[in-house]
């Protein structure tokens, strides 16, 4: 199949509002952080944030399907001496706007170089928050399994009673698991802990995406023909991605 790319450059609040309600399949996307890269972005107050990008999501969840995906990469800043609560706010005021948040995954820079500070430590994982208008949605979870790795060689050779029976969660949680399941099993399902090192080829970008996040998703939540959208367009990652795939549509937009 053809890989087909559009590529635009306007406001998003206006650009998005060309884009037919229920046509995309999935948007993965990273705004601008608040007050970060100032001289990259022009930076946006961690006050101010949630006012500015609450019309962005309101066009995201139109134009997204019922079955599909949104997934927004965003980090809390320190502002004097405390963790800011804007993504806070930002979460429960898109879930007013019909989103829900379904699910959180962390993504865990794992070259992330050292660093010190007189009473905290370094960060090194960012927030990848799924959210989706439907209990309902896409998702492909065979597409991204692991192999089962060497933990299964001991923990799979002598299976207790328990092991052999679905066991409950003892939080109350509704879910169980049933260790046997796994016996004879090449591949595992992933956690929802991302493990991927930044880029570092790119040195034109401030903050590019690794190819390898973006396009874990795309496995996940789309098949060949499906539209892609990422409203914030840095360095052209999801770009990339989709077309290293070789079997994704993808309808690119590109706002400043």
């Amino acid at each position: 199949m053809k890989i087909r790319s559009k590529l635009y450059l306007g406001d998003a609040k206006e650009e998005l509002r060309k884009i037919e309600s229920n046509t995309v399949d999935l948007i993965v996307t990273s705004p601008p952080y608040a007050d970060s890269r100032n001289h990259t972005y022009g930076g946006i107050k961690p006050n101010q944030y949630v006012e500015w990008f609450l019309p962005i999501t309101y066009e995201l969840l139109r134009i997204l399907k019922p079955t599909g995906t949104f997934i927004l990469n965003i980090k809390e800043k320190v502002v004097n001496g405390e963790r800011h609560t804007y993504v806070i706010e930002l979460i429960l005021e898109m879930r007013k706007q019909g989103w829900m948040w379904t699910e959180e995954f962390i993504w865990h820079k794992k070259n992330c170089y050292p660093g010190k500070w007189p009473n905290r430590f370094r960060d090194a994982w960012e927030r990848l928050l799924q959210f989706n208008k439907n209990k309902q949605f896409t998702m492909y979870q065979e597409a991204v399994m692991l192999p089962m790795g060497d933990w299964s060689k001991a923990r799979l050779r002598n299976l207790s009673e328990i092991d052999k029976l679905r066991d409950n969660s003892k939080v109350g949680s509704g879910f169980g698991k049933n260790v046997s399941n796994w016996v004879g099993r090449d591949k595992v399902y992933p956690t929802n802990v991302i493990h991927s090192a930044t880029e570092c080829g790119n040195r034109n970008h401030s903050a590019t995406f690794p190819e390898a996040l973006p396009e874990w998703f795309i496995k996940l939540f789309t098949k060949e023909g499906d539209m892609v959208l990422d409203p914030f367009m840095g360095s052209g990652t999801h770009n990339t991605s989709c077309a290293k795939n070789e079997k994704k549509f993808y309808w690119y937009r590109n706002y400043s």
